[in-house]
């Protein structure tokens, strides 16, 4: 009898301990532990962040830290931290933050424009994943994967065109430029490089001359019309005579690329530069700008015209004046001197 009262008392403490143990392992995993107010937040986890790292970043999010650190020593989490960005749902608990940084690494959107060098894209690219600028710049800068692309000797610029792309924030340095290339031969399908070879260039030479035309104009209505313009100077052997052209070459002589020219010189044009397209024909060495889609795409669908010439239209700021003959371009160009003279623009 006395045997039996000890097995039921053991039973009845052994019952207790399970409860105890299933309340505390329910209240470790399944609990809601976060204490924002907004639907979501999100944190960001570095390749090499250690366990200490992430509960860092979690610190500001979570009603009880001691928990969540119980729940993720359970499921191996803790030894098995994955970098990326990662959204807390309000109301979520352990067993669902540790599911949502396990395997819940949500894309982000990487966004360039029309960068004018490597330097610049890397510090761009820098700020919206977790590659720095200098890793970055180094992946750019690779003379064999420069090489092997063909993207060497003055076209380092070419395959990165500005666009909006999505990318895991963890992404190392190699594989975003990998991704820029691969974008790259996806961008020049079977329909764009039958156009450029239509108006006899190449695809690297269309993105050369598209830099040239998104730089003349900011408005995208017009690019046609330049980019009709400047085929039209190829067609005929004229040299393109184009200004930001040589504001580039000065940039690259001086290496200053935070420089601002608003006033191209007469004695700029004597810069010996085969970007100089006052000096050198043809289509320059490599583009002098990354150029977006639609200054890619106008050189390749140009506007058919006889336009041969053109200068800033000061009665329409933004737009051009266009000629077909060096009399009438005289007259146009004549106005807007009289213009940025009266502006005392000297530079």
């Amino acid at each position: 009898m006395y045997i039996k009262k000890i097995l039921l008392f053991l039973v009845f403490v052994g019952l207790i301990g399970g409860g105890l143990f299933a309340y505390m392992v329910y209240g470790a995993f399944f609990t809601p532990n976060t204490k924002f107010d907004i639907d979501e937040a999100y944190i960001f986890i570095k390749s090499d962040d250690s366990f200490e790292k992430v509960k860092d970043a979690l610190s500001p999010f979570l009603e009880d830290l001691e928990t969540f650190e119980q729940a993720a020593d359970r499921k191996g989490y803790s030894q098995n931290v994955k970098g990326g960005k990662f959204a807390i749902r309000k109301g979520m608990n352990n067993n669902d933050l540790i599911g949502a940084l396990r395997s819940g690494s949500i894309p982000v959107k990487v966004a360039f424009n029309n960068q004018e060098s490597l330097e610049t894209l890397a510090g761009r690219i820098a700020s919206q994943i977790e590659a720095d600028s200098v890793s970055l710049l180094k992946a750019f800068n690779d003379v064999d994967f420069q090489k092997e692309n063909g993207f060497d000797n003055g076209h380092e610029l070419t395959p990165y065109i500005p666009n909006s792309y999505e990318f895991f924030w963890n992404t190392s340095a190699e594989k975003f430029r990998d991704r820029m290339i691969t974008e790259y031969n996806r961008f020049w399908n079977e329909d764009r490089k039958a156009k450029a070879e239509k108006i006899g260039l190449s695809p690297k030479k269309v993105i050369s001359l598209a830099s040239i035309v998104h730089k003349e104009t900011a408005k995208v209505e017009e690019r046609p019309r330049v980019a009709g313009l400047y085929l039209n100077r190829l067609r005929k052997n004229m040299l393109l005579q184009a200004d930001p052209t040589v504001i580039y070459a000065i940039k690259k002589h001086t290496g200053n690329f935070d420089m601002v020219i608003k006033r191209v010189l007469y004695k700029d044009l004597e810069l010996d530069s085969p970007y100089n397209t006052y000096k050198y024909a043809g289509v320059p060495p490599g583009p002098i700008a990354m150029p977006d889609i639609s200054a890619i795409d106008a050189v390749l669908s140009p506007e058919k015209h006889d336009y041969i010439y053109m200068v800033a239209n000061v009665e329409d700021f933004g737009y051009h004046k266009f000629a077909k003959t060096a009399a009438q371009h005289n007259r146009n160009k004549a106005q807007y001197i009289r213009w940025i003279n009266a502006q005392k623009i000297t530079r």
